[in-house]
């Protein structure tokens, strides 16, 4: 008899399962909230990080290789002998979805991987339970620790004395490419952890464009707060969203467009404007086993003011890399599929390839 590692019981409380998105994969769906009712999370450790992120629940999928779909009461071990975890995690007005295949495209490049998409603050089945947060509970360090948090709930970095080697990589785009440079590198151990931020919005030296947020947010508030303007929400948020999924696949729109309309103008407004408001900053120091990629023609995202940050940061050239496309450089759309669908496939490649670094760096190599 196979003994069921005791923190991944609530791996058999998944809401669905099914088939992944790709040949020889098989996903589930979780609730946070969901998972601490039925006792396979600890109720007031739930509570706590909801309460602490302002949140009503923390909504993710799953996605593992399976050839042969795995009973559910072996679930808990074959995740657990998983070499890697890599977190996905979603932009503004997004959700799991907009990464389409890609979680399923990197596991079966490496059958030792499991990958989660997660909804974020605010976003798909991670509402905020405020109907309007505060600016600080929608900003990039906001983001940072709700994941943070949610990953030391689910239990699955190598525990303190395990000699197996486990890695997880987080994958950020947009405002959760910006999240990922809040990771409090403390509580990581060596080789731990990885990070590759796609098109970061992390405005900081760019004046103009934390303008054009903050004016935004405020606006798409406003309409909130006055229905005799919403005719021109009508007319300006269509522009506001082929702008930030110029690019992007016909998929990836059509999410963008669902979650925007699914989702409280007082939450979005709020996002927006924290991007522009931000104060947090992180501070320069050694970026061990981080990568950024950036669009030449990203809209969002200024390529010189991001680049001057990176270089006050101390990032080193060989972490940062200018690739031919937008804000969505990966998701693969016209007029920009060609080098979409190189970018999409340079993106998992850098995943793998820090993947093989960080375990190195765990043997002390």
């Amino acid at each position: 008899m196979i003994s069921t590692p005791e923190g991944l019981r609530w791996l058999s409380g998944y809401r669905e399962r099914s088939d992944g998105l790709t040949p020889r994969t098989q996903m589930a769906r979780y609730s946070l909230r969901d998972l601490a009712n039925r006792n396979l999370l600890p109720i007031s450790e739930v509570n706590r990080l909801l309460v602490k992120a302002d949140l009503q629940d923390f909504g993710w999928r799953i996605y593992w290789g399976d050839e042969d779909a795995t009973p559910d009461e072996l679930l808990p071990t074959m995740i657990d002998s998983a070499e890697g975890y890599a977190i996905f995690m979603h932009g503004w007005t997004g959700s799991h979805a907009i990464w389409e295949d890609m979680p399923c495209a990197l596991i079966n490049q490496n059958r030792r991987l499991v990958s989660l998409a997660v909804d974020l603050n605010g976003f798909g089945s991670t509402p905020f339970a405020d109907r309007t947060p505060e600016y600080e509970e929608c900003s990039p360090l906001a983001v940072m620790r709700a994941v943070e948090g949610w990953l030391n709930l689910l239990n699955l970095r190598r525990a303190i004395g395990d000699p197996r080697l486990k890695a997880v990589h987080l994958i950020g785009h947009s405002m959760s490419g910006a999240a990922l440079f809040f990771a409090d590198d403390s509580k990581w151990r060596l080789g731990e952890l990885t990070r590759t931020a796609l098109a970061p919005a992390l405005l900081l030296r760019d004046d103009l464009g934390r303008a054009f947020y903050t004016a935004l947010g405020f606006g798409i508030g406003l309409v909130g707060r006055i229905g005799a303007l919403e005719p021109i929400e009508r007319l300006v948020s269509p522009r506001v969203l082929e702008t930030l999924t110029d690019g992007a696949s016909p998929a990836v729109r059509a999410e963008h467009d669902r979650i925007y309309r699914a989702t409280l103008r007082s939450v979005t407004a709020r996002t927006f404007a924290a991007m522009g408001t931000i104060r947090d900053a992180p501070m320069p120091r050694r970026w061990d086993l981080v990568e950024v990629f950036l669009g030449h023609r990203d809209p969002l995202v200024s390529l010189v003011p991001m680049l001057e940050l990176l270089y006050e940061l101390q990032f080193n050239s060989d972490q940062v890399r200018v690739m031919l496309g937008t804000h969505y450089l990966f998701s693969v759309g016209e007029p920009w599929a060609r080098v979409h669908r190189q970018n999409r496939q340079m993106v998992l490649d850098e995943v793998l390839q820090l993947h093989s670094r960080a375990i190195q760096r765990q043997r002390g190599g």
